[in-house]
């Protein structure tokens, strides 16, 4: 944190005790605003443009998509809601916006910067899901549709009630600036999608347009700088853009406008890196960052008739980035962080899947690959831009190997399977809040079925200890020493030190890539980690060689998380996984010193491992497998993955020999008998040799 980073959290901190200072509607709107003029202007839509409205619900009417939005609608009107994998809460008749039925406790009505969300005995995610008010596009939509007045009187009631139980500033929903643009997205949309009910009344739409502004301002004057701009700024950029062009009569609008889409197209650049992949280190955080550009770039364009080329630009990579990774059958990546965040939700889809994302990219820019590669949600069918070509795009040729190299994922592949290894940095910024200490994990899958991946999130709030063990080293595909995370944590999103890695070769055509990362050597005892990847598309076994070179005794540890659909058994010097009893993936481990101990963990309570998290706030038990040794270094420590195969062991005879600057790896499996020599300090370097011996390896 550099000197002007500090001056401004110093200032943030000061303001922040002063009173709370209060903006009439002229300060926030302009003085003798007409009210009747602007609302006949926004029902007329004049000057903006049109996300939500008749044309849409008239295309969709007695559609399965109409269908599922009026079953998400009546679940409003029920005020039952569900969120991350909590169960589904019913709030009674009269909806209290500050209180949390799943953890049973009521936020204060404080100041929203007085109040410590991060030490209090609730979850605030949940409460800020439910104040984000995304479900009221639902009732909108569900009011075009039917025009039956139960969906637009509810939407108008819980409006009223909303903006009387949260005055600017106070209580949890205000809670920092990305919370307010986030809702102002939504509200913003919802409003347009009933302009014409007759329940919008002069004096309503005057107080949710300053409950609007006052969003909108905040968006600006609290907006997230230095280490914390990553999504929260693009969020509170988006909403700020949102009611600057929804309701472009407001005087600071044009201002407004201008000073976000200009940092917006900045932000693009910096957080959609050149190769596509997201600054964050974290998909969920990519898709969520993306549909806010995304969001914003349709906006402009059905205004004026085209979008900025620099966000339009930033989303195309992002999504040929993603659908190049799920191909045209792999399961989605994993890593980062998520929390199942949305821009502004058209559907009841409790999460938003990459495919779904990537048919939302499709409907609206024409990506090929998106196209592609994605699936048309619900989503899609409301924001499909008709000028659009979103037919079938012709298959081509598969999609193939290939290497990030500014986000560092590299992808190879051989027929249905897909290996990955993460070769690039912890996060994004000095705190890289939602990275994990995963530094050269390798993934698999065949057949379109994860076999080794990374385990999810677990949580952020509601349980401090699954999120401590979901976001270190232990849980991922990776090894770590002495059983200490690569990166140093330094809070529930803060990394107080980053390993660093340094890629010595990629060669994706041979299947090989040749990483190191300097996390441990922090340690008194220090220790470079060095992880070779070496998976020939001709053949079916993969080689993971980890070498650690440095000072000391210590414990190295390779982890494998395997998919809760797989049960484990050992078998030879590694184990076998099954998925309902019939071989899926076989491992067998070596090392150079001593003799590799099998470990197996499922479901322990006491290290948060051996757990799989497919939603945020849930997990089930799923296999974490590896191998263990204690040794001095330079140790090598050797892994084969091999798919599928039989019951018997696939891999025979596996041993692995250090010697000076050579790694030799010996194994026997269907393919015959093999001989690769890995030299580190070659040229290039960490050059391999490969050899098919002809006599049998025993």
């Amino acid at each position: 944190m550099g000197p002007a980073e500090i001056e401004w959290r110093v200032r943030r901190l000061v303001g922040q005790r002063l009173p709370c200072r209060s903006f009439t509607d002229a300060q926030l709107v302009g003085p003798d605003l007409d009210w009747r003029g602007t609302l006949d202007r926004f029902r007329a839509t004049e000057g903006r443009p049109v996300l939500l409205g008749h044309e849409q619900a008239d295309t969709l009417a007695g559609t399965e998509i109409a269908a599922a939005t009026l079953v998400a609608a009546d679940r409003v009107l029920d005020h039952r809601f569900a969120y991350f994998g909590y169960p589904e809460a019913a709030l009674g008749p009269e909806i209290d916006w500050n209180h949390d039925p799943i953890g049973g406790i009521d936020w204060p009505a404080l100041p929203g910067h007085r109040i410590d969300h991060r030490t209090a005995a609730g979850d605030p995610k949940w409460i800020w899901e439910l104040n984000r008010l995304q479900h009221l596009p639902w009732l909108a939509q569900a009011w075009l549709l039917t025009g039956d007045d139960r969906y637009a009187a509810e939407a108008f009631d819980q409006l009223d009630s909303w903006i009387a139980a949260n005055p600017p500033g106070r209580g949890i929903a205000w809670r920092g600036a990305f919370e307010a643009g986030i809702r102002a997205i939504s509200v913003a949309v919802a409003l347009q999608g009933l302009r014409h009910s007759p329940r919008l009344t002069v004096a309503r739409f005057r107080a949710v347009v300053c409950m609007l502004a006052e969003s909108a301002r905040r968006c600006w004057a609290e907006r997230s700088l230095y280490s914390s701009a990553n999504n929260h700024l693009i969020g509170e950029l988006a909403g700020l853009v949102t009611v600057a062009l929804l309701f472009p009569d407001l005087r600071p609008s044009p201002r407004w406008e201008r000073d976000a889409v200009t940092a917006l197209c900045a932000e693009a650049d910096r957080q959609i890196l050149p190769d596509g992949s997201g600054a964050e280190q974290a998909v969920g955080y990519q898709m969520f960052t993306a549909e806010l550009l995304l969001l914003v770039a349709e906006m402009l364009r059905r205004r004026d008739g085209y979008a900025p080329v620099l966000l339009t630009n930033a989303i195309t990579r992002s999504g040929r980035y993603l659908a190049t990774v799920v191909g045209d059958h792999d399961p989605a990546p994993r890593y980062g962080d998520d929390d199942e965040g949305f821009a502004l939700r058209l559907d009841a889809s409790p999460v938003r899947t990459i495919r779904d994302h990537l048919g939302l990219v499709g409907a609206v820019l024409g990506t090929p690959d998106a196209i592609r590669a994605g699936t048309r949600s619900p989503a899609a069918g409301w924001l499909d831009a008709p000028t659009k070509a979103t037919e079938d795009v012709p298959r081509g040729e598969p999609f193939g190997s290939f290497h990030a190299p500014d986000g560092g994922l590299v992808v190879l592949r051989s027929g249905r399977r897909r290996i990955t290894m993460d070769v690039g940095p912890l996060g994004y910024l000095s705190i890289a809040a939602h990275g994990h200490a995963d530094a050269l994990a390798v993934t698999l899958s065949a057949d379109g079925h994860e076999l080794v991946g990374h385990p999810g999130v677990t949580s952020y709030y509601g349980h401090p200890e699954w999120r401590s063990a979901h976001r270190g080293t232990r849980a991922h595909p990776t090894a770590s020493v002495d059983g200490l995370d690569q990166s140093v944590i330094g809070g529930a999103f803060l990394w107080r030190q980053h390993a660093r890695v340094h890629t010595h070769s990629v060669d994706t055509a041979a299947g090989f890539v040749d990483a190191e990362h300097d996390g441990y050597l922090r340690l008194d005892e220090p220790v470079v980690h060095r992880r070779w990847l070496i998976a020939p598309p001709d053949r079916v076994t993969a080689v993971v060689v980890d070498l650690f070179t440095g000072a000391g005794h210590h414990e190295f540890r390779t982890a494998w998380p395997l998919h809760p659909s797989l049960d484990v058994r050992p078998a030879g010097c590694g184990h076998l996984a099954l998925r309902e009893d019939a071989p899926a993936l076989q491992l067998a481990y070596a090392a150079s010193s001593g003799e590799p101990i099998r470990s197996e963990i499922r479901g322990d309570t006491d290290t948060n491992l051996g757990w799989w998290s497919h939603r945020l706030e849930s997990r089930v038990p799923a296999w974490l497998v590896g191998s263990v040794v204690h040794a001095q270094t330079p140790v090598a420590l050797v892994t084969t993955l091999t798919p599928g195969g039989a019951g018997e062991p696939a891999v025979s005879g596996l041993a692995v020999a250090l010697c000076d600057d050579a790694i030799t790896v010996r194994w026997h499996d269907e393919d015959g008998a093999h001989l690769h020599t890995v030299l580190s300090s070659s040229d290039p370097p960490g050059h391999v040799r490969r050899e098919d011996v002809a006599d049998p390896v025993s």
